[in-house]
């Protein structure tokens, strides 16, 4: 889908969730072809001309001032991630050709050490949702997407058959994870294994099209999960993601219980399994000398 697709079909998709009678505008009557607000009511609210929102819609939204995009956004109710994600289409709207990054495929050593001391499953992820470092507890937790020879989030939520019994609630899990990638997609159109994870879930997954075309953006930040572990059961998890400073693109997310929980006990015995399991090394992490190819120098 080109950029200017992909503004079209968001602001489309806003405007649709958004009646009259919630941003005080009469119902002068009449049918609408559309559900939501109409063009000229969005214009309206948002203080721009009828003639210059429609070129926004249509894609042509590069240059649009920071007011202007303010005023769309609270016009259509945007909350704060649809806001950002508004913004980055803006920005990344075509122009001058950049160089293009390969996204991170490791951890830094220091990062994999802080992983290790946690008592609590955490895992690194990057934009595409790849899992990239861990500590045992993490793989354990995740120990069915950690079979993958690349282990990915959204392949295993939307390709792997496991994940409708792991995520109790995978419809829920599908919809978060499809929005996740188009927050992403919007801040960094150019990254090239996006783009590729994207058309591969596109051409692969029913569900994904489906929650693709929604075109619903999400941050994870915190909430409450829940996943049946094919060891230990259904666990009732408190999760927390935070940037890691210095790796734009890396995230570390955290995965605690309630002290004295079921769960709790639960986590116990996840942490007995793991100890008895051959996991190898983390993911992400650099090869041990004697995993080397021969006539490798030691670092």
């Amino acid at each position: 889908m080109s950029k200017k697709d992909e503004v079209r079909e968001f602001l489309i998709s806003r405007r649709a969730h958004v009646t009259p009678e919630q941003v005080g505008l009469p119902d002068v009557g009449g049918e609408r072809r559309v559900p939501g607000l109409r063009r000229e009511e969005v214009a309206q609210l948002a203080g721009v001309s009828l003639d210059y929102y429609t070129r926004l819609e249509r894609g042509n939204i590069r240059g649009a001032s920071e007011s202007v995009l303010n005023a769309i956004a609270r016009a259509l109710r945007l909350n704060d991630v649809e806001r950002e994600y508004l913004f980055d289409l803006a920005r990344t709207a075509p122009g001058p050709a950049r160089k293009v990054k390969s996204s991170k495929a490791r951890v830094r050593a220091s990062v994999q050490r802080v992983l290790d001391t946690m008592s609590v499953p955490a895992v690194v992820w990057n934009a595409q949702q790849d899992l990239i470092a861990s500590n045992l507890m993490g793989r354990a937790l995740f120990a069915p997407h950690f079979e993958a020879e690349r282990p990915n989030f959204a392949r295993f939520i939307f390709l792997d058959p496991r994940a409708r019994d792991y995520y109790v609630d995978w419809p829920l899990a599908r919809r978060m994870t499809a929005a996740m990638l188009r927050l992403e997609a919007g801040r960094d159109p150019l990254n090239r294994e996006l783009t590729a994870l994207i058309g591969e879930l596109s051409t692969l997954s029913l569900e994904f099209r489906g929650n693709w075309a929604e075109h619903h953006v999400h941050e994870h930040r915190t909430g409450h999960k829940q996943y049946r572990h094919p060891e230990v059961g259904v666990l009732d998890i408190t999760f927390d993601v935070f940037e890691m400073p210095g790796e734009p693109g890396l995230s570390i997310g955290t995965y605690s219980v309630d002290e004295g929980s079921e769960s709790a006990e639960k986590y116990a015995l996840l942490a007995s399994w793991a100890a008895t399991q051959e996991f190898g090394r983390h993911a992400g992490e650099p090869e041990r000398a004697e995993d080397a190819p021969s006539g490798t120098p030691d670092p």
